[in-house]
């Protein structure tokens, strides 16, 4: 039997699937949580997972394969840097999909795609900053 063989192909031809999933790989190293589909969201986490696998080890030979996935500089010395690292004790299991609800336009739905040592950005610092002014 072939269980869980293939993929979700998205209703998307292959270079437009492919574009796709770079970029939204690239956005969830660059924010660190974005929000999409549950669809999509359980298509990216499979490469964004195999290449947080391949940053906890800084190689040159990891960073080459990495960025033939990822075309920002910028972002691809993020995930070697930073989020490699944080993920280095860690076996599998470096994003989390959190359901938030229906689309209104066409009731797909759409969850948070976040990586799990995501931490919310201090409010009270804002608060802070609002009080002294």
């Amino acid at each position: 039997m072939n269980h869980m063989n293939g993929f979700n192909p998205l209703s998307r031809t292959t270079a437009h699937r492919r574009a796709m999933s770079r970029n939204m790989v690239t956005s969830l190293f660059r924010y660190e949580r974005i929000t999409t589909t549950e669809a999509k969201a359980k298509e990216v986490r499979k490469a964004a997972e195999k290449l947080i696998t391949r940053a906890k080890v800084d190689s040159v030979h990891n960073r080459r394969i990495a960025a033939k996935f990822i075309a920002d500089e910028k972002i691809l010395n993020k995930l070697f840097t930073e989020i490699g690292p944080r993920m280095k004790d860690r076996n599998g299991g470096y994003t989390r999909i959190l359901k938030m609800g229906f689309r209104q336009g066409d009731a797909a739905n759409t969850v948070i795609f976040e990586l799990v040592d995501y931490k919310l950005p201090e409010a009270s610092e804002e608060k802070a900053a609002k009080a002294e002014a």
